[in-house]
């Protein structure tokens, strides 16, 4: 792989949703992470190296930093019901990006109403509110990975 591949990668990872990419090719060996808190390290093998005239790389992409409103800092509660994600995926908060949020917190949702939208493999999948109440928590940020069966909104039951 030559140096101009490797810049196309870059620019491709970049730009994609993408936190984190390992490619292994024979001794080769290319590492991407957007992640912030990573703290992977790669020790050359200086015999692979010699016999095979490839080098490993390893490039660090700096964090894509959104602009968004100040949130207040989230305090810890156990208090209420939580409404999980399904499957794993992209999650949104916004219908688009020119659109306000689904909910926030203070907002009021019934059963089965939407609260936000999971992308998996380009699938839009709407995750409703599982009770009626009020969102007192919103625990994930817009357009980030989550998990299966990971918490998205805290809602206190029937207020």
């Amino acid at each position: 792989m030559d140096i101009n591949e490797v810049k196309e990668l870059l620019t491709q990872f970049d730009g994609s949703s993408l936190t984190e990419f390992d490619l292994r090719e024979g001794s080769f060996e290319l590492y991407m992470n957007k992640n912030s808190a990573s703290q992977r390290t790669v020790q050359a093998q200086p015999e692979v190296e010699k016999t095979s005239g490839q080098t490993a790389a390893v490039v660090e992409a700096e964090p894509v930093i959104s602009a968004r409103p100040a949130e207040a800092p989230r305090q810890a509660s156990t208090e209420g019901e939580e409404i999980t994600s399904p499957l794993v995926g992209v999650v949104y908060l916004q219908p688009a990006p020119d659109k306000a949020m689904f909910k926030s917190v203070g907002d009021k949702v019934k059963k089965g109403e939407v609260v936000c939208i999971v992308e998996a493999m380009k699938l839009m999948n709407e995750i409703t509110a599982t009770v009626d109440g009020m969102i007192t928590e919103v625990l994930v940020e817009n357009e980030s990975i989550v998990e299966y069966n990971q918490p998205l909104f805290r809602v206190a039951k029937g207020e």
